[in-house]
């Protein structure tokens, strides 16, 4: 297989079966082995052996030459004994006691089993409203997103997936402006993505500068009135400060309903692109692009003929992934097999236009995106009905739209645009439709050897046009962009644009032009510059609005302390400060502030009872936040004074009063010790907590003592410029904070999702 070696370290950890001891049981042609086979085995009572074994091999082609992968739940569960293979579901929220914690308990066996699920929070009644049966009062919808959150944090999903959520508060609902700020700290509600479900009256009054009513949604009385633009500048502000929440909007969401005799659609699943019905799940998966170009005559093109056949079996195997599921709830079974939504989508937009070399910042790219998603939408279709007349339409068909239009179909809905995540990983593409995230970058394989990676179709054109070179690749991952580098060409620069180069305003326009033939919604983020400003964020939720987008998440660079994978995302790991992985106590647990990038500090040299002994003491504006140790010639315990460092300077990070650890570093001894000009140096803690001492109080304005002064005649101070990094990643990891909780490495925002290219780790699984 042409596997790259992230996607096969990504399968191995997260993918592949293993036995009770870890060891594995599968390589990656053996994991799609199981799935086709698995899933195949739905037209066992269709057709004979013979061509079921012609559907598992179809099945197996595709995903073995990495044509088309299914969401992970399917890859990871099927033909293993939990069979659970959808990746999202929307469960329904009474305004009961009752029925908000049947829901919690229905959402932890969803996560349990490796799904994720979305809500509206809508219905319940708002803080300080009567509760009739007790005489008290509600608590608001807010406080039980809490709850749920809670529940979340307690379910750890098989080790391969972790709890993902989608929290919806109808912009009338009359606790709104509490909603909108529920995330403010970034460790409150830590496993929720949440959005405002805006009404078209509520943007016309926004438009307007008029008030719009708030409605008690169980009383259905009006309770108050808000100026739509203050509670839009409000969202605004808050998205600007750390990406959430973001905005659905909810009539069209409705308006595009195919079943709505069977009710509203209030909510999404975790990453917004899936609209359901309560207790509806879907089944997802994506279409390579990237490996849908041939060449005529030189000349790169779509592969329209590949690309038609692809879907036609893409559509044939998420079909037959809603028979071979096993449903973690017998509602969710009953509706999803009901209206058998399937989403089928894209990823690799961004390497296919690059192929075709055409700028993702374009009109030639919104045109082209306008076209192929045209294609799959109308083949997606013709694939449907086609498999309706074997296998008939769905069983809720007499309660949708087609009916009346007299289109039998198989499935409800064909076609999603998910953000893919490790997916993309696995296949070695750009992630849905998002534009490339980098064109260069450096990983640390050993203790001293660096790998540079490098886009491959960006390294092949680079060779073959004759400006590669491996420092060019260093200074390309050290800017970030290609652009401005007078040795790549122009039309090369105009071509390889990574997302930071493309202003916000193409980024929604290649959002709508999907959206425009897509049954379901479009997952994609809006990545802005770290300087963008509030009006930015503003523009882009107002084109967003304009052009028939069904929603829209925006994140602003290095916005969010630790970004969203931060405390109390992952718990029981931690971060310490060579972005390695540590246990944390599950009780009252602190992650400690990201290295920042300039320090201050002073190095001093002691002599030990085994040598020589060099410690540094580097501080910030926020006080002292690290120490290093290193050992002269003569030997030592480096081991123990490197363990003794790195617990302080985690410890100094995390808020603790450097007196405290000074308080139990003096005074330990160690059998060698040796005496200093009246002063007796005991151990490698006590010369560390005696160094922390000293800058504290240089810190402070005050005075050493002569003693203090006198440790060595060999000591010298010094004050570093700016610390060294072991590899660019690392500085940009420490610029914008967005590091991975699991590696360390740098993460990326798409489609509404966080993940980690280094390690497969992905917010939304």
């Amino acid at each position: 297989m042409n596997l790259t070696e992230n996607a096969i370290k990504v399968l191995e950890k997260r993918y592949l079966s293993k036995d009770e001891n870890g060891v594995l049981l599968e390589d990656p042609e053996g994991m799609f082995r199981r799935v086709a086979k698995t899933v195949a085995l739905a037209d066992k009572d269709y057709v004979s052996a013979e061509e079921l074994d012609k559907i598992e091999q179809e099945f197996f082609d595709m995903m073995y030459n990495l044509e088309f992968l299914p969401n992970s739940p399917t890859l990871m569960n099927a033909g293993r004994p939990l069979g659970q293979l959808s990746a999202c579901f929307v469960l329904p929220i009474e305004d009961t006691m009752e029925g908000i914690f049947e829901t919690i308990k229905n959402a932890a066996l969803i996560h349990k089993s490796g799904g994720g699920t979305g809500f509206s929070f809508s219905r319940l009644r708002p803080k300080g409203a009567t509760v009739n049966s007790t005489g008290g009062v509600a608590s608001g919808p807010v406080s039980f997103m809490k709850v749920f959150n809670a529940a979340t944090e307690a379910v750890k999903q098989g080790g391969t997936r972790r709890g993902a959520n989608m929290g919806i508060l109808r912009v009338d609902h009359p606790d709104i402006l509490e909603f909108i700020t529920c995330k403010k700290d970034n460790s409150d509600i830590t496993n929720f993505n949440i959005s405002v479900g805006i009404t078209e009256e509520f943007m016309s009054a926004v438009e307007s500068g008029g008030d719009y009513d708030l409605v008690d949604p169980h009383s259905g009385k009006i309770t108050g009135r808000l100026n739509a633009k203050k509670v839009f500048d409000l969202i605004v502000e808050m998205a600007w400060t750390n990406g959430e929440p973001g905005i659905i909007f909810l009539d069209r969401l409705n308006k595009d309903n195919v079943t709505p005799e069977l009710g509203e659609i209030e909510s999404t699943n975790p990453c917004g692109e899936q609209p359901l019905l309560p207790y509806e799940a879907c089944n997802l998966g994506s279409i390579n692009l990237s490996a849908m170009v041939k060449s005529i005559n030189g000349t790169p093109d779509v592969d329209y003929d590949k690309l038609g056949a692809t879907v036609k079996k893409a559509v044939h195997f998420l079909d037959n992934v809603i028979d071979v599921n096993k449903y973690p709830l017998p509602e969710i079974e009953e509706m999803t097999r009901g209206t058998r939504k399937i989403g089928l989508g894209v990823m690799g937009w961004a390497d296919m236009l690059c192929k075709l070399n055409i700028p993702y910042n374009s009109e030639k790219a919104v045109k082209l995106a306008e076209k192929v998603m045209r294609f799959i939408q109308e083949e997606s279709r013709k694939a449907s009905i086609e498999l309706a007349e074997k296998k008939g339409v769905f069983p809720y068909y007499e309660k949708s739209i087609y009916k009346d239009l007299g289109i039998r179909v198989r499935n409800a809905t064909t076609t999603t645009i998910a953000p893919t995540g490790t997916l993309s990983i696995i296949a070695g593409v750009s992630s849905g439709i998002e534009p490339l995230f980098a064109i260069s970058y450096i990983r640390n394989v050993m203790d001293n050897e660096e790998l540079i990676e490098v886009n491959p179709i960006f390294k092949e054109i680079a060779i073959i046009d004759g400006f590669y070179s491996d420092d060019l690749m260093r200074r390309i991952a050290n800017k970030g962009t290609i652009q401005g580098f007078p040795e790549i060409p122009k039309w090369v620069q105009n071509v390889f644009v990574t997302s930071h180069d493309i202003s916000p305003q193409w980024h929604v326009r290649m959002q709508a032009a999907f959206q425009k033939y897509t049954d379901n919604a479009v997952s994609k983020t809006v990545n802005l510059r770290n300087e963008a400003t509030r009006e930015d964020v503003a523009e882009v939720f107002m084109q967003a609005y304009k052009t028939y987008c069904k929603g829209v998440t925006i994140y602003r660079d290095g916005s969010r302390d630790l970004q969203v994978l931060n405390i109390g995302k992952v718990k029981g790991k931690e971060q310490n400060s060579d972005n390695e992985q540590t246990e944390k106590s599950p009780v009252n647990s602190i992650v400690p502030r990201p290295r920042p990038e300039i320090t201050t500090g002073f190095t001093e040299k002691v002599k030990i009872g085994c040598g020589n002994l060099y410690i540094t003491v580097n501080y910030d504006e926020n006080g002292i936040c690290e120490v290093f140790t290193n050992t002269g010639r003569a030997g030592g315990c480096p081991s123990q004074s490197e363990a003794t460092a790195r617990l302080v300077s985690i410890a100094l990070r995390s808020g603790i009063d450097h007196k405290y650890l000074v308080e139990q570093l003096k005074g330990i001894r160690c059998p060698s010790t040796i005496r200093q000009k009246g002063l007796k140096v005991m151990s490698c803690p006590d010369a560390i907590g005696r160094l922390i001492e000293k800058v504290a109080k240089i810190q402070d304005g005050n005075n050493l003592t002569s003693e203090e002064l006198s440790i060595s005649e060999e000591q010298k101070f010094q004050v570093p410029t700016a610390k060294r990094y072991r590899n660019v990643e690392e500085r940009v990891d420490t610029e914008s904070q967005a590091v991975c909780p699991e590696c360390g490495k740098l993460v990326e925002h798409e489609g509404g999702c966080v993940v980690c290219r280094n390690c497969g780790f992905s917010k939304c699984g």
